[in-house]
């Protein structure tokens, strides 16, 4: 066979119903399409006349006009834009995918800014038949000698165009909705779709109803010439009072109008992310969120989105103030292209975790598929989130350094929200590093910097404490002369040492522990959301010799008392002979008892289980599967810590062959777990009934 080149045909009765059905994935989305189309008119004419290729008419104001009406099933989108010749018609209307937007851009390209114009792919018309069993256009060119036009489809691929009968420059398109779509012709259906596709078009839009029977009462000097009047209202005439207020009397009352109602202004044509923030208000921003987002809680702060290079993108993200236990934590994202909506929290633009706060975004540069509600996928989509990132981290780290006392004010509010991200955005942890806080123990917030800086009791007050075998003060046991190189040496292996963040999950059930660490002048702060535990996990892997560690996973020195290395080798034997008592009457071998002389000498007994062990437990109950014994996790890092300075425990020492020598050491034990974490069903029945026992031997 030759070989042969050409061009590929396309059956115009195939694609079409293919447009109609499937280009769309919802079917209101006409509204959107149309509007645009009659938004996009108006703006070409008005840019025409700035270049001196027309004159607008004195007094012109661009509008698109929505008409509803049930009675006759129609649809009608009515603009005052630059029109169409019969030959434009033929162009952009039947050839499928010819946009005039471009067309327009291309032309134009060296004399005008083409940033407002919306159309680009020349399908939005076809979204009509989506709804429409016919439409029809009529339409007049702003061109010198132009003839009107109609133009009439009944959805299939046949038309017709004859010359029309319109005398103003504009277009009007009028659908003849199907009998599964008339809920579109409804007035209150309608303004709920313009409301929520068009509300901040740059043309103002109008909806009303054809032949409509209500009415407004205005005042005479409010009538404008669209006005049809249908009563002139006087005023009440009141008792004539004489004297200097009578004629006042009368210029109060004007007269005034019943007039058949007026279009409605849907939109507003200039949103407040089209502004410079310094010309926007407080109230300003406050009147939009909630107009937005019907949010009648006042939201924490705002960023407003300002940038023209290396695209152009406006926008205002706000904070709100969430309610962890009690509402849903997902925002949302209104994203905008030319000021018409595309969608909701499309993630290819607005990072996952941004997507839990409220706001709007505009960036008329975003690459749309040609339904324009979808991203193409584009690496410039990735640049626009990663920049939308950037200027949240920058305004919370600039708020921070600037007003660090608001910032604390906000930060039980925003924690969940910078976690989160943190957690997805390596590049947003790495600019929030230093400026997310942490509440210490005395509810004061201090920065990551700022918790390292804290030193635990220091080693003088240590010395105080100092005490040998019978709990008797000493000094010289305790401190010892080193050679200098072997003081360098400690102080180096000082600073190799990890850095101890020390920190509490439930104030209320490690209170022992937090009253012990107060005494003791020690800090820790407070983690107590889920988000928290991978949280400081990530800032471990991020801060290279940082250790977080829970406030119960050991007993540091500060909370003991210093003793000889006499008595440290006396309580080690103790805790041997006590360990076989205490394992016996707990019937658990895995446990680790140890004794301590803890400065506290009213705890008795305290449990520490250690950092690995507990992130161990969690980790494994988050992933368990059922029937899986949790026991078998961490149950090794367990350790019993027994007061050797508590008379319960000296008892015990001297009597672990007495009569209730084990009913103390399981008393001892349960005391420990309930400073520690909630006893079991079984455990709390049998504690409760032994706390019974010990109290009636006490009547004895």
């Amino acid at each position: 066979m030759a070989a042969k080149s050409g061009s590929l045909s396309i059956n115009s009765e195939n694609i079409f119903p293919i447009i109609k059905k499937w280009l769309y994935s919802d079917h209101d989305i006409f509204y959107r399409e149309l509007i645009s189309n009659g938004c996009d008119a108006v703006t070409k004419l008005k840019k025409l006349d700035m270049m001196g290729e027309y004159t607008l008419p004195e007094g012109y104001k661009g509008r698109v006009d929505v008409i509803v009406d049930p009675e006759k099933k129609t649809l009608t989108f009515k603009d005052n834009g630059l029109g169409m010749t019969a030959d434009e018609v033929e162009e952009y209307i039947n050839q499928i995918a010819f946009s005039g937007a471009t067309d327009f851009i291309e032309k134009y390209k060296d004399k005008s800014n083409s940033d407002q114009i919306i159309g680009h792919f020349g399908l939005g018309f076809y979204s009509a038949f989506m709804v429409a069993d016919e439409v029809h256009i009529d339409t007049l060119s702003y061109k010198d000698g132009a003839k009107a036009v109609h133009w009439e489809c009944d959805g299939g691929t046949e038309f017709s165009m004859e010359d029309g009968d319109k005398t103003d420059v504009g277009t009007t398109i009028t659908l003849f909705l199907n009998e599964d779509c008339l809920e579109f012709c409804n007035e209150y259906k309608a303004r709920e779709v313009v409301k929520k596709y068009c509300s901040f078009m740059p043309t103002e839009i109008y909806l009303s109803k054809a032949n409509t029977k209500e009415t407004q009462i205005i005042k005479e000097e409010e009538k404008l010439p669209d006005d049809e009047v249908l009563e002139e209202i006087e005023p009440e005439k009141k008792e004539k009072t004489e004297g200097e207020n009578a004629e006042a009397e009368a210029a109060e009352e004007p007269k005034k109008l019943k007039i058949r109602k007026r279009p409605e202004l849907i939109n507003e044509t200039q949103p407040l992310w089209t502004k410079h923030p310094n010309e926007c208000t407080r109230e300003e921003y406050l009147d939009f969120y909630r107009k937005v987002f019907q949010d009648y809680k006042e939201p924490l702060f705002w960023i407003h989105l300002n940038m023209d290079y290396p695209f152009n993108l406006k926008g205002i993200l706000y904070f709100p103030k969430i309610n962890m236990e009690y509402e849903s934590i997902e925002g949302t994202i209104k994203l905008y292209n030319n000021q018409v909506f595309i969608a909701d929290n499309i993630k290819e633009v607005i990072p996952e975790f941004l997507l839990l706060l409220k706001g709007v975004i505009d960036c008329p540069d975003l690459p749309l598929n040609v339904s324009r509600s979808a991203l193409q996928n584009d690496g410039f989509v990735k640049k626009i989130a990663e920049y939308i990132t950037k200027k949240v981290a920058d305004k919370l780290a600039g708020m921070c350094k600037t007003d660090k006392e608001e910032y604390d004010k906000y930060w039980d509010d925003i924690s969940p929200f910078i976690k989160f991200g943190c957690l997805k955005d390596d590049k947003f942890c790495e600019k929030m590093n230093d400026y997310i806080l942490f509440k210490n123990l005395d509810g004061k917030y201090l920065t990551l910097p700022e918790c390292l800086e804290i030193k635990p009791q220091d080693e003088e007050e240590n010395k105080e404490n100092a005490v040998d075998e019978n709990g008797n003060k000493v000094e010289a046991e305790v401190v010892e002369d080193k050679a200098e190189d072997e003081a360098s040496e400690e102080n180096a292996e000082e600073e190799k040492k990890e850095k101890i963040i020390y920190y509490v999950t439930d104030e209320q059930q490690q209170s022992q522990y937090i009253n012990m660490f107060k005494a003791a002048k020690m800090d820790a702060v407070i983690l107590t959301h889920n988000i928290d535990q991978p949280f400081i996990s990530q800032l471990e892997q991020k801060n290279e010799g940082i250790k977080f560690q829970r406030i119960d996973a050991d007993v540091t020195d500060a909370l003991k008392s210093k003793t000889s290395k006499k008595a440290e080798k006396e309580m080690e034997e103790q805790a041997e002979s006590i360990s076989k008592l205490m394992k016996k009457a707990l019937k658990n071998d895995k446990i680790t008892i140890k004794v301590e002389k803890l400065k506290n000498k009213k705890i008795s007994s305290m449990i520490t289980l250690s950092e690995e062990s507990r992130r161990m437990q969690d980790m494994m109950k988050m992933y368990s599967m059922p029937g899986m014994d949790m026991s078998a996790f961490g149950g090794e890092g367990e350790t019993l810590i027994l007061n050797a300075n508590h008379p319960l425990v000296q008892y015990i020492t001297e009597h672990q062959d007495g009569e209730n020598a084990e009913m103390i050491c399981e008393q001892l034990y349960d005391l420990a777990k309930l400073q520690h974490a909630p006893l079991s069903a079984d455990a709390m029945t049998k504690f409760v009934a032994r706390s019974n026992d010990i109290m009636m031997l006490l009547t004895k």
